[in-house]
């Protein structure tokens, strides 16, 4: 519908697509034809010899029709377009979707779901978030690289693995994390990054987990921590930056409040675990020093802040064994987590990894690990080993964020949950 948007007053135009909503009257039918671009205004004459096949079509029947452009303030976009030329490609059969539908139902259906004005505007900007994460990357010089989606040892825990049937082979699992890969090529290549699924066997039901979701992760030799987050906030600044100037009119479609977007610019707020503690202290949270924040505590955290903030300093037990731990304060490690704000959590988790063998045998040892199925991520530290620091950012939250959307499966074109692998 954007070339119809373009072409001059009085002029013929030729479009295909999918009736979105038709409107019978004695003198006209009123058809809003849909398009990966957008929605205009059909009408047919009743002295139209296509009058007949147009009073017939169903919702979502795929049509092709010519016309000329008329202006008409009562329609979409200001314009539609006078039929002299109708055809039905395909009658659909009565679309199961109505107004009011349940979000289980609309689930269930979501191969028909997805052709949503909404749905299609959260998409639009979930490419947008995926292309400028690219060109970002390029642009700071870092390179794409592939990892095996087939593991034998776990990145964040052993308790939200997938086991999969490997042959006749047991302990092979689907990754959580393509992050000891890309720690392997950082010896190569330096800086580099990928973009691909990961697995979580969590039991988690609330609004932004799914089982299976898109990983933005990136490693860098010779970075600090200091740098890391930096570069994070970049990332995030420039994805955030780059949707607000290609896809408002998706934003708009989607009511999202665009003013507490156009907020998120560097530097963003930096708090320890300690202040982080102390705030939810008072908000009536009774947490124990050393234990991890979970949603809820993420959602209070958030809502104190008008746009992304750093909690630094995690406990060495609240964070995996890889985090280097803080010379400064060795319980503590240099890790951390970047909420959104709004009340919506954890979007990237990252942190400087420990470089010194010593200190990451003993790490592995204290966590309980068996040290024959991390050999190979041990060798990095044998052979040359350098300060690095890398993060991991779940692009489905952070479209779900970005969108202003309630749930995060409303993110993902086909989301998988714990209660949801259908369709």
């Amino acid at each position: 519908m954007e070339v119809f948007e373009k072409q001059p007053l009085g002029s013929e135009v030729a479009l295909r697509g999918w009736v979105y909503r038709v409107r019978t009257q004695k003198e006209h039918v009123f058809i809003i034809l849909r398009d990966a671009t957008g929605i205009i205004q059909v009408v047919v004459d009743s002295s139209s010899p296509f009058f007949s096949e147009a009073e017939n079509v169903t919702i979502e029947s795929s049509i092709h029709v010519k016309g000329i452009v008329k202006k008409d303030p009562r329609a979409p976009g200001g314009l539609e377009l006078r039929a002299t030329d109708f055809k039905t490609i395909s009658l659909a059969e009565p679309f199961p979707i109505t107004k009011g539908a349940s979000r289980e139902f609309l689930l269930d259906v979501r191969h028909l779901w997805i052709r949503s004005r909404r749905m299609n505007a959260v998409l639009k900007v979930r490419d947008e978030v995926f292309r400028s994460l690219h060109e970002f990357f390029r642009k700071k010089g870092f390179l794409e690289v592939q990892a095996p989606m087939f593991i034998t040892a776990a990145v964040e825990g052993g308790a939200s693995l997938f086991e999969v049937d490997y042959f006749d082979r047991k302990g092979v699992y689907l990754t959580q994390s393509s992050q000891f890969y890309l720690e392997a090529l950082i010896f190569s290549l330096e800086k580099v990054y990928t973009v691909a699924p990961s697995f979580r066997a969590e039991k988690s039901r609330t609004r932004r987990h799914l089982t299976e979701f898109w990983h933005a992760e990136a490693e860098m030799a010779w970075y600090t921590f200091k740098e890391l987050l930096e570069l994070e906030e970049e990332l995030i600044s420039y994805i955030v930056d780059q949707v607000l100037e290609n896809k408002r009119k998706e934003l708009e479609l989607l009511k999202r409040n665009v003013t507490l977007l156009e907020n998120v610019k560097p530097p963003f707020y930096r708090i320890s675990y300690d202040e982080a503690l102390e705030i939810l202290s008072k908000k009536g949270f009774q947490l124990k020093w050393g234990e991890d924040f979970g949603a809820d505590e993420e959602r209070a955290l958030t809502l104190e802040f008008d746009k992304p903030v750093f909690v630094y300093g995690y406990p060495e037990k609240a964070k995996a064994f890889y985090h280097k731990n803080d010379p400064k304060r060795p319980e503590v490690t240099l890790s951390a987590d970047l909420l959104a704000p709004e009340g919506y959590g954890e979007i990237i988790g990252g942190g400087e990894r420990i470089e010194n063998i010593h200190e990451l045998l003993e790490k592995i040892k204290k966590f309980g690990l068996e040290q024959s199925q991390y050999e190979w991520y041990i060798d990095l530290r044998r052979y040359g080993s350098v300060p690095h620091s890398g993060f991991g950012l779940g692009l489905d939250r952070l479209t779900m964020w970005i969108c202003g959307l309630d749930h995060i499966v409303d993110a993902i074109p086909f989301p998988r949950t714990i209660r949801r692998i259908y369709p």
